[in-house]
């Protein structure tokens, strides 16, 4: 194999391990509004949890921080107390997982993928949000060795710069 090749696939392996992989949508709020329109004008109980739980999908899939943590209160809201099918828990769970996700919390939305993959073992979007959480964690792991190292390898430098001035 040629020095190019060589570099070609080692700045490959650089972009794999830097980029997401994540496939998961953004919302707009155009979507946002109308949910929350939707919400509004509910004329019966079903109707309504149905409107709010689209609503609770909309936000956490949002680019906009508030909207995502109010979409995550508003999931575990509706989890409390309340008695769901299986179907709607792991569906809940999977959209808390997703918001926290966003929010950078991958350990909370990895603890919420697992509760998800218990109600629903082969549920493809948990299992491939879960891969992505969990290479998210590895490779800032990797990153905060890195710091370190490096941190650890500055102070001893300068450690040792003062130490030959005395």
């Amino acid at each position: 194999m040629d020095m190019d090749a060589k570099i070609g696939r080692f700045f490959d392996a650089v972009g794999a391990f830097f980029s997401s992989g994540e496939n998961i949508p953004w919302c707009d709020r155009n979507v946002i509004t109308g949910c929350e329109r939707e919400v509004a004008e509910a004329t019966t109980e079903k109707h309504e949890k149905e409107s709010i739980m689209r609503l609770s999908w909309a936000l956490v899939h949002s680019r906009n921080q508030a909207d995502v943590l109010r979409g995550i209160g508003m999931l575990q809201a509706s989890l409390v107390g309340a008695t769901t099918s299986p179907l709607q828990a792991r569906e809940k769970l999977y959209l808390l997982a997703v918001g926290h996700y966003r929010n950078g919390d991958y350990p909370k939305s990895r603890q919420f993928l697992d509760h998800c993959l218990e109600i629903q073992p082969d549920c493809g979007q948990a299992l491939a949000l879960k891969k992505v959480v969990e290479d998210k964690i590895a490779k800032d792991g990797v990153i905060g060795i890195g710091i370190a190292t490096t941190a650890l390898g500055l102070l001893v430098g300068i450690a040792a710069a003062v130490a030959r001035e005395n």
